[in-house]
């Protein structure tokens, strides 16, 4: 995909036009990831073991190369996953999924160079952790896109959100930004002008029914969708247990998942900088382009996530730009 696109159309909807299998979304990470993989099913460190052909006697061919192997750590195990290794064992890689329940390890162990590479997070996320800890994880491709919106257990529209209602948002400047852009593309609040990617509540200049604002932990808010107190949370389908039932035909609002508002949240497999080059992320890449793998996420995500393929030229262009507005603030 060309960084300059010939026809008027962003990135994202050029990244999934044409793929008639792939489902359609209005979008954490997640990214995350990711997941957003923040990722959408959760956290994936992955750390490698290459092994290089041995030498043969002259005349004599090279012994044959030992598949490269990757460990693989998650929130927890998916049918997803399940295709991924499968595909990349038939592509010479090896994975083996670790389950890992925490959104900073990640990136701290590859910063540490415990790992190679993770796969939980949306570049904003990153561009976060970079400014804060002074790294340079960078992203080597794209991979899921998650659909956000607004939810309630109560409510039956956007314009029945009550005066004085508890509105539920993530607490993490990434995904909290994100839910408060969604809250004013529904009219509900007006921000800043000069809110950059980073909106927070302080940013907020116009909030006519004087909304509350809860600030949770992402990944718990979910889990609070029937709490009587709140009249609404703003979350990623994703994160909802599919034992709740709740889709996007739900949400009192979706977020337009493939604006180019949304590159932020576009979830991507990350490593450092000087590692970007490592022949394994071309491995990667393609079995997360595999149509099996693509099946795959459709069964399981049906319409919360997508796969994407965003030119890692834009990605890292958009890094740079986060961590500049992340650094000064």
């Amino acid at each position: 995909m060309s960084d300059q696109p010939q026809h008027p159309q962003n990135d994202l909807r050029t990244a999934v036009a044409g793929e008639k299998k792939r489902t359609r979304v209005v979008l954490s990470v997640a990214i995350g990831v990711v997941a957003v993989a923040a990722i959408v099913g959760g956290v994936v460190l992955a750390t490698n073991a290459f092994r290089t052909p041995a030498a043969g006697a002259a005349g004599e061919p090279a012994a044959a190369a030992e598949p490269l192997s990757v460990k693989i750590a998650v929130s927890e195990d998916s049918p997803f996953q399940d295709t991924v290794k499968e595909v990349a064992a038939e592509k010479g890689l090896e994975i083996e999924w670790v389950n890992v329940e925490d959104w900073v390890l990640p990136n701290t162990e590859l910063a540490a160079g415990t790992v190679d590479a993770n796969a939980f997070q949306h570049i904003l996320y990153l561009s976060a952790f970079n400014a804060e800890n002074n790294e340079d994880l960078t992203p080597v491709f794209s991979t899921l896109i998650t659909q956000w919106g607004i939810f309630s257990a109560s409510l039956d529209s956007v314009e029945d959100v009550p005066d004085g209602a508890k509105i539920a948002i993530p607490d993490d400047p990434s995904n909290g930004g994100r839910a408060l852009n969604i809250l004013e593309a529904a009219g509900l609040i007006e921000l800043s002008q000069d809110k950059g990617d980073f909106p927070s509540t302080d940013d907020v200049t116009g909030n006519p029914k004087n909304l509350q604002f809860v600030e949770i932990a992402a990944t718990s808010i979910a889990q609070q969708f029937d709490d009587p107190s709140l009249a609404a949370v703003v979350v990623g389908t994703s994160y909802f247990d599919p034992s709740q039932g709740i889709t996007t035909d739900d949400a009192l609002f979706l977020d337009d998942s493939l604006s180019e508002q949304n590159l932020p949240y576009v979830n991507v497999i990350a490593t450092r900088d000087d590692n970007k080059d490592d022949p394994a992320w071309a491995i990667l890449k393609e079995v997360y382009a595999d149509e099996r793998v693509e099946d795959a996420n459709v069964e399981e995500n049906a319409d919360t996530t997508v796969l994407v393929d965003v030119p890692v030229e834009k990605l890292r262009a958009k890094l740079a730009d986060l961590e500049e507005q992340a650094a000064s603030q």
